[in-house]
């Protein structure tokens, strides 16, 4: 491990990369103490806290919507508007033929997405400064509501603008990489939090050791639900073209168990907290019933979670593969799954596959999102991660590793995995 380091290290071009990919890790953390002006944070803290659609945003934020910087909405609005675009990718025909199109067209629904990021940030922005108008902004002039408004909006496009950055210039996902900070920068308060319970009794070591014992069982899982995949074995017929003679091979494709990642439970973890937050700013018996009802740790909640997370991996997965363009590719290519006929067949042996994988990934992805809720409530432990923050961590950092492998490989370097 420690010479697969040193040779890593040993590459200019990658030793670049990752310093640049951590210089700019300072500079989000920076830009998270950086208050908008004109806002009192300390009157905030107790609405940014808790199992609301703020406390979420806040946790991947790495607390700096709670502090009120100029990072406070991240990247949720990018993130929001590519899940936007997938979806109109399916119903406008002009945005599908710019996604076969190739790098140009994949450009062009890039630029779409960036303007779709500005004015989500800014219908965002306006929603966040009128909620809070009556609680934490001193001056409720104008010119202090479009302060406000444009310092969030230019944070969340300088997040954007250096996601890209890191993509292009450094090592791993750039998006993902920002979201990795922000998680990972509640680890130091979650130990304070453990230690402080330890502290005064409320835990024993024992505890603590069944509690690190089980979360590197799940993280274990999260890995293998990760990187497991099913090979369809294709075999190409040997075709003459010309005097050259093409075909004749076999490969595979390679059908993940987890197509949709962890996509499905930020979804349900959006679409659960929203009502709840809603509810909580209504004065109303029924209402407060309604938040208490939906509270993270509620049996309701958990059910519905599940309910979702696995309803979502369907449907991204519906979204992200499709069988018959996946036969129709492998028919024009002069290519078969042995014992299947071409076509209409094999669309559906692979439509018959990916649903199963997707049955055992979603109830898999489901179980490691709402276990660490269990955990919890049955060792009274405050864990430093959720379930969700736990799948986005190792799940970038496994997509890190494998850029950092590739690098070396070419360079004929031997990499972290062997």
């Amino acid at each position: 491990m420690l010479e697969t380091v040193r040779n890593a290290w040993r590459i200019k071009e990658l030793k670049q990369r990752i310093l640049f990919t951590l210089a700019m890790f300072v500079v989000f953390r920076a830009g998270s103490a950086i208050p908008v002006p004109g806002v009192d944070p300390g009157a905030l803290a107790e609405l940014f806290q808790g199992d609301n659609i703020f406390g979420f945003i806040n946790i991947l934020g790495g607390r700096s919507l709670e502090n009120f910087t100029i990072f406070a909405l991240g990247i949720m609005p990018y993130i929001n508007a590519s899940i936007i675009m997938n979806l109109l990718t399916i119903v406008i025909p002009r945005f599908k033929e710019w996604s076969q199109e190739g790098p140009e067209g994949r450009k062009k629904l890039s630029q779409i997405t960036r303007y779709g990021t500005i004015v989500l940030a800014i219908i965002q922005g306006i929603g966040l400064s009128s909620l809070i108008a009556g609680t934490a902004i001193l001056d409720r002039s104008f010119l202090t509501f479009f302060t406000i408004i444009i310092s969030l909006t230019a944070g969340t496009a300088f997040l954007m603008w250096m996601g890209e950055l890191i993509t292009e210039k450094g090592i791993g996902n750039g998006i993902s990489l920002i979201i990795f900070a922000g998680i990972v920068a509640g680890f130091p308060v979650g130990v304070a939090m453990a230690a402080e319970q330890f502290r005064f009794g409320q835990i024993s070591i024992f505890v603590i050791l069944v509690v690190l014992i089980f979360m590197l069982l799940l993280i274990v899982g999260i890995i293998g639900l990760d990187q497991g995949q099913r090979r369809i074995n294709v075999q190409y017929s040997k075709r003459i073209v010309g005097r050259k003679m093409y075909g004749g091979q076999a490969t595979h494709i390679p059908l993940k168990v987890n197509q949709s990642g962890v996509i499905p439970v930020i979804f349900a973890s959006v679409i659960l907290t929203f009502p709840q937050t809603i509810a909580s700013f209504i004065r109303h018996p029924f209402a407060e019933s309604l938040a208490r009802a939906l509270a993270w740790d509620s049996n309701l909640h958990l059910v519905l979670y599940v309910i979702l997370i696995i309803m979502f991996a369907y449907f991204y997965t519906a979204l992200q593969f499709d069988p018959f363009q996946v036969a129709g590719n492998i028919k024009k290519y002069g290519g078969f799954i042995p014992g299947l006929r071409p076509g209409r067949p094999t669309a559906e042996f692979l439509g018959k596959v990916t649903s199963r994988l997707t049955a055992v990934g979603a109830f898999s992805l489901a179980f490691i999102a709402v276990f660490p809720v269990f955990l919890q409530r049955f060792t009274g432990m405050q864990l430093i991660f959720t379930g969700t923050g736990l799948i986005i961590v190792v799940g970038v950092v496994l997509e890190t590793v494998k850029q950092i492998e590739s690098h070396m490989l070419m360079r004929s370097y031997r990499g972290f995995m062997k």
